[in-house]
This record gives C-alpha cells, sequence and structure tokens, in this order.
C-alpha cells in the first residue's frame, strides 16, 4: 500500500524520486489543505474507498490507516 501512495504522491508532486514513509507528514511535502482534498480523492480512486478527513489524516501512515479502515466498512 505505501509503495501505490508513493507513486500517487510522486505523480501529483511531479517527482519521480520522492520518497515517502507512513511518518512522512503532508506537511513535509509541502501539501496544503487544498492538496490534501485533492490526494485523498485520487487514493479514494485508486483504492475503491471513502475517506473520512476529519482532521486526523496528518500522514502517510494516518492515510494508511483510514484505507485499512475504509475497506473493513
Amino acid at each position: 500500500m505505501l509503495n501505490d501512495i508513493q507513486d500517487v504522491l510522486r505523480e501529483y508532486k511531479g517527482d519521480d524520486e520522492l520518497t515517502v514513509t507512513p511518518e512522512t507528514s503532508f506537511a513535509d511535502l509541502s501539501l496544503d489543505s487544498l492538496d490534501t482534498v485533492e490526494l485523498v480523492m485520487s487514493i479514494e480512486d485508486k483504492f475503491g474507498v471513502s475517506i473520512e478527513m476529519n482532521g486526523d489524516v496528518n500522514t502517510v501512515g494516518d492515510l494508511m490507516t483510514a484505507i485499512e479502515k475504509a475497506k473493513q466498512a
């Protein structure tokens, strides 16, 4: 899942060398709230889920957790 998220981020940022870890925050990636919403929409499309953006999704790891929760719902 991390690789898939990294691929989406690479495409979104236009940086083929971008590397992320679960601890990477959206602030580390210089993503503002609008960027984050657009990114989450791309992730939702890729994984076929709907993610609740409630302020608890601040890192790639948080996003992975949200995807897992959405898959179980």
